[in-house]
């Protein structure tokens, strides 16, 4: 789409005042409203649109991140900083045992990786930011490679960890959890969207049920890891963690830091990434670990194979299979999957922070053409259709949140003509 180049200014300024709007003091929360505390990977991509006018408050946002870290390394997917009443499910639910109210599980790992960006700007800032961050990243990965690992792959133990949350990769995991118990509960999310756009009440007891669980077993993760009914190898996962990794290898190195316990884990990954590998989808998909079966979904998380440094012929065939069904960016499931949804959550609709590291990927493999092509598709979705959560990849409608953190900074740090690159 063709405009002069000052339409840009306007939405750069819409963007840092959704950042700003959202901001509660060194921390964002992802939209009024509907997420009123601060999430794990939103965060990490609130701080690449902050270290587009303001650096210190970037890595702010990532230091307050790790203040929630547990004592075994794992830093939660949501840390509860100020009460809210109306949220559910509140850390009274979850009973999180670390030094912040927060959850039980992680969510991808995308931190490092932000955070090499940021420190790129600026080495020198970024290098004493990094000093104070470095060993809490390694533990955080630690606790990965200690609990979450299958066959070299990345798991996870609820769809919420893998921040992909109501996606087909799921279902046969939740088909073999019967939610006794769960009880009566009102969700506050379907208040704030329309219920069409949210996982069904069916996806919503499983999730309860699994929190439920880990409460009661107090989140040890030995105890958890016994008998438990969901563990799916992730793509998402295990591509965030691969590539998180070797950026931590680079930064640590910089920083004069022995990276050797790193440079193992990225061999262990590499190894795992593979056992993702579906012959008969042709694609990298989810496995359930309970049952060995396969999701069979090409998602947008499939596409993240770039992003950790692993390319593969077929990929590249299929990439341009999905986005010659869609007008706009990768859909988290194509249209010629049964299961598609277009403004359900994960289930279609397109992400900017999934296109955002795909493009990244596509960009290291040199596939520059394509990566830029992305950026441009996601850059007209956004002037078009505004700092939505999610859109319908066929036609662009907005959906989910508004005003929406991670959007708007992808928007700056990436996605807006006038971004200095990534």
């Amino acid at each position: 789409m063709m405009r002069d180049m000052t339409w840009a200014d306007g939405f750069d300024e819409q963007a840092r005042e959704i950042l700003r709007r959202n901001d509660r003091g060194g921390y964002t929360i992802p939209t009024s409203g509907l997420y009123p505390y601060q999430w794990n990977w939103d965060s990490a991509f609130a701080a690449l649109g902050f270290a587009q006018f303001d650096l210190d408050r970037a890595w702010c946002e990532i230091e307050t991140l790790f203040t929630g870290q547990w004592t075994n390394g794992m830093v939660p997917h949501i840390l509860f900083h100020a009460p809210d009443e109306g949220y559910f499910p509140s850390h009274e639910v979850w009973q999180g045992t670390g030094p912040i109210p927060s959850s039980g599980i992680s969510q991808p790992p995308v931190a490092a990786t932000m955070a090499r960006l940021i420190y790129e700007r600026d080495p020198e800032i970024g290098a004493a930011r990094m000093e104070m961050l470095f060993d809490k990243m390694v533990a955080w990965h630690r606790w990965f490679m200690a609990w979450r690992l299958d066959r070299g792959a990345v798991c996870v133990t609820h769809p919420w960890e893998a921040g992909r949350d109501n996606a087909p990769d799921w279902d046969v995991a939740m088909a073999a959890i019967t939610p006794d118990g769960v009880g009566e509960y009102k969700r506050r999310d379907t208040s704030h969207v329309d219920s069409s756009m949210r996982p069904t009440k069916y996806d919503y007891d499983r999730y309860i049920w699994l929190v439920q669980r880990g409460a009661r077993l107090g989140w040890d993760e030995a105890a958890m890891l016994d008998g438990t009914p969901f563990r799916v190898a992730d793509p998402t996962m295990t591509f965030t963690l691969l590539r998180a990794m070797r950026d931590l290898a680079v930064m640590g190195a910089a920083l004069g830091r022995d990276t050797g316990e790193i440079e193992g884990w990225i061999k262990v990954l590499e190894a795992g990434a593979a056992t993702l590998w579906n012959d008969d989808l042709g694609c990298y998909d989810s496995r359930d670990v309970r049952s060995g079966t396969w999701a069979g979904a090409v998602s947008n998380a499939s596409f993240l194979c770039w992003y950790a440094g692993i390319d593969r012929p077929e990929m590249r065939d299929l990439y341009r299979d999905v986005l010659a069904q869609v007008k706009y960016g990768v859909p988290s499931l194509p249209p010629s999957d049964d299961r598609f949804d277009g403004k359900r959550y994960w289930r279609g609709p397109v992400w900017g922070v999934m296109n955002l590291m795909i493009a990244l990927g596509l960009a290291d493999m040199g596939l520059t053409d394509e990566a830029e092509a992305l950026r441009a598709s996601t850059a007209d979705l956004v002037a078009q259709q505004g700092f939505a959560e999610y859109f319908d990849p066929r036609d662009g409608g907005p959906a989910g949140g508004s005003s929406f953190t991670w959007t708007a900074a992808i928007w700056l740090g990436w996605a807006s003509p006038n971004a200095q690159g990534v």
